[in-house]
C-alpha cells in the first residue's frame, strides 16, 4: 500500500483527501504538475478536463496504483485499499467466464478477503443490488453476454456491495444509453445524500453543472477548482484548451527523469 503521510503540512484532524504539490510523470512525460487541493470528506466532485489531461492518472494515483514522483497525498486515514473504484469500461476484459451474480459478490473483497467462502448471506445481499440497479433476474447469466450499460449496471451493484466511504469513477457514463445514465446519477445522488465522498471523471459539462456541486478542472495542472459555477467559466475553459493545443508541441519532461 502506498504511504501518503504529510507531516506537517495538515492538521492532525483530517477530513477529506489532501494532495500538496502532487506532480506526476507517465512515460518520462509530466501529467500531473504540482497540483494542490482538497477532496472534502461528503463533498461530490467532477473531475473535468481535455484529453490527456491526467484525470484518469490522478485517480490512479490516489487509489495507490501509480505512485507520485514529488509532492504528497494524504487520505484522511483511511486505506486506499478501501476505496470504491470504478475504471473505465474499456479497460475491462468481459471475456472472462464469471456470471453476473459472482462479479457482484467481488464487492466483499475488501471487507471479507478473496479466500473466504460465498455464504447465502452473500448472495442474497448481491441479489438485493442486482434488484436496486435494475437487473433482478440477471444473477446466472455471464457478463459477456451483457450490454454495455447492463455491465456498468453490474459494477455499480459490485460498489453497493462493497458499501464504500469514497467512491471513485472514471467516466461511468462512457457508451451506455440515456436511461442507464440516469439510474446511475440516481445511485450516485444518493450515495452523496449519505454524505459519502464522490470523485467523478466526466466530459459533459452540462451533465456537471447539474448535478455536481464542486469541479476540479484538470490540464496536467489546476485550472480551478471549486464550486463548478466558478470552475466551469468560459474563461476557465478557454485558458485549458489552450494548454491543451500545446501539449504535442512541447511536452515537459521531467528533468529527474531525463537524468537517468
Amino acid at each position: 500500500m502506498v504511504s501518503y503521510t504529510l507531516g506537517s503540512f495538515f492538521t492532525v484532524n483530517h477530513s477529506g483527501i489532501y494532495l500538496h504539490k502532487v506532480s506526476i510523470a507517465y512515460d518520462r512525460q509530466l501529467v500531473i504538475d504540482d497540483l494542490s487541493g482538497a477532496f472534502e470528506f461528503g463533498t461530490m466532485t467532477a473531475i473535468t478536463g481535455p484529453n490527456g489531461a491526467g484525470k484518469s492518472t490522478l485517480i490512479k494515483t490516489i487509489m495507490g496504483e501509480l505512485l507520485p514522483d514529488s509532492g504528497k497525498i494524504d487520505l484522511g486515514g483511511i486505506s486506499n485499499s478501501t476505496l470504491g473504484y470504478l475504471p473505465q469500461s474499456l479497460t475491462i476484459d468481459r471475456s472472462f467466464p464469471i456470471s453476473v451474480i459472482d462479479t457482484v459478490i467481488l464487492g466483499t473483497w475488501p471487507r471479507i478477503g478473496p479466500f473466504s467462502g460465498v455464504t447465502s448471506e452473500m448472495e442474497y445481499e448481491a441479489t438485493d443490488a442486482l434488484s436496486a440497479v435494475g437487473l433482478s433476474g440477471f444473477g446466472r447469466r455471464s457478463i459477456c453476454t451483457l450490454s454495455a450499460g447492463q455491465f456498468q449496471r453490474v459494477l455499480f451493484a459490485r460498489l453497493l456491495l462493497q458499501d464504500p466511504k469514497i467512491i471513485l469513477l472514471d467516466e461511468p457514463f462512457n457508451l451506455i444509453d440515456n436511461r442507464t445514465t440516469q439510474d446511475l446519477l440516481s445511485i450516485i445522488v444518493r450515495w452523496h445524500d449519505e454524505k459519502r465522498t464522490i470523485i467523478i471523471i466526466l466530459h459533459d459539462f452540462e451533465q456537471i453543472r447539474a448535478h455536481f456541486p464542486n469541479t476540479l478542472l484538470l490540464a496536467r495542472k489546476s485550472i480551478a477548482w471549486g464550486p463548478t459555477e466558478n470552475t466551469l467559466s468560459s474563461a476557465n475553459l478557454l485558458s485549458a484548451q489552450s494548454i491543451a493545443d500545446g501539449w504535442s508541441k512541447e511536452p515537459k519532461l521531467y528533468s529527474k527523469l531525463l537524468e537517468i
